[in-house]
């Protein structure tokens, strides 16, 4: 039983977003996997990058393949997983 429940824990990521209250998102690990194997240069940003923050739309949010409700971008050389409909950072990821 041990050994399933540490393969789940690789294929979930779970992250709050301390702006908002009762704000959990499990995200399949697939998609941090994907976004760190992404090739992306760094774009720079004014102000820290903060799990919650809305990126403005000058930073380019790319689409997560074969998942519409994830983006990621790299910004300030940390990449991070974004909502590309409301552009706020859901993870940091490095």
């Amino acid at each position: 039983m041990a050994f399933t429940g540490g393969a789940y824990a690789q294929t979930m990521v779970i992250t709050q977003d301390p702006m908002v209250t009762n704000s959990t998102v499990v995200m399949p690990g697939e998609v941090r996997t994907y976004v760190m194997e992404q090739p992306i240069d760094s774009v720079p940003y004014d102000g820290d990058v903060l799990v919650g923050r809305v990126l403005p739309g000058t930073v380019e949010v790319r689409p997560v393949e074969g998942y519409t409700q994830y983006g990621y971008t790299v910004v300030n050389e940390h990449r991070v997983i974004v909502d590309p409909e409301t552009r706020r950072v859901i993870q940091i990821i490095e």
